[in-house]
């Protein structure tokens, strides 16, 4: 009789030189320096459903699930920028530099990374929501024909098109290629434990790299919900419908949610085809990792399996 495959909460981020692994209960990042050595540290923010358990509920968990990845991501990522810093030793300052650091602190770190927070929050706007609206606009003056139906489509692949064209230019970043080759190595570890296999390098190593709940996964799937949910927007005007959109993302995260989760518990011929746009895209952000990266996501994967075995997806 076949085994069945168990299919697990448990997910990931890749980090600069690290990974983290998110379990139920705890949630580990594991960092791998320039000799090889691997070391854990535990990201103890706490999440938004253990604080309020109504958060957790189906159709509503979707969009604090993704305030937590974010809370979570941001601190972990801040944790292995701070690792790679003391590998590379302090630069001596100077001049305004050294004035600012020493009047100002951890505040000007701060203040820098919440401006670039803002800047690149509206920089998505622009291009995601704002400019498809702007050139169906410029586009519909153009034809005499009704064209009017096809916006909701044309803006859609506009922002797909933008999206896979920005990953494709930072796939190109040394930096970023290893990144990717850590997301492969998360998605590998993840695959070994819900095939209940013994997590080593080797057994790692034989498993594939493509994941239905990856995050990139999930962003393209955003996506194509977004080109059905323009279909119910009536406004023209770039403002109103930018507006519009944004409102409902809440909605769009939470279908979005539920449909992955639904997609990771089955494997039928609409599971698959509603899956394949999201690993097609993987194809560009996960790429094969190498022994150490696997040693990291083995060790950030056994820190946060729970002994009592209550980690399966619901």
């Amino acid at each position: 009789m076949e085994k069945t495959k168990k299919i697990t909460t448990i997910g990931g981020q890749a980090l600069i030189e690290g990974i983290m692994m998110v379990g139920p209960k705890r949630t580990t990042a594991a960092f791998c320096d320039e000799k090889g050595n691997v070391t854990t540290e535990d990201i103890t923010t706490p999440r938004l459903r253990d604080k309020w358990p109504i958060l957790g509920k189906p159709f509503i968990r979707g969009i604090f699930s993704l305030v937590d990845t974010f809370r979570l991501g941001y601190k972990a990522l801040s944790i292995s920028a701070d690792k790679l810093t003391e590998e590379d030793g302090e630069e001596e300052l100077s001049g305004l530099d050294k004035w600012l650091y020493d009047h100002l602190g951890e505040k000007l770190t701060g203040a820098v990374m919440a401006i670039g927070g803002v800047l690149g929050v509206a920089l998505a706007i622009l291009l995601f929501f704002f400019l498809p609206t702007v050139l169906f606009n410029l586009l519909q003056k153009a034809f005499p024909a009704d064209i009017a139906p096809w916006r909701s489509v044309f803006e859609g692949f506009l922002r797909i098109a933008i999206f896979v064209g920005y990953i494709l230019l930072v796939s190109l970043l040394p930096d970023m290629r290893r990144t990717f080759q850590y997301h492969g190595a998360e998605h590998k570890t993840i695959f070994c434990y819900e095939n209940d296999l013994p997590l080593t390098v080797e057994n790692v190593k034989k498993q594939k790299r493509f994941h239905p709940r990856c995050g990139t996964s999930f962003l393209i799937l955003m996506l194509l919900i977004g080109i059905i949910v323009g279909f119910f927007i009536p406004f023209e005007n770039p403002f109103l419908r930018t507006v519009t959109k944004l409102l409902c993302i809440p909605l769009m995260v939470n279908i979005g949610f539920e449909l992955q989760k639904a997609c990771a518990r089955h494997t039928g011929l609409l599971s698959r085809i509603v899956t394949a746009p999201g690993l097609w895209m993987q194809r560009i952000t996960v790429k094969e990792p190498d022994d150490k990266m696997i040693e990291a996501a083995i060790a950030a994967m056994e820190a946060v399996i729970p002994e009592n075995g209550e980690d399966l997806l619901s």
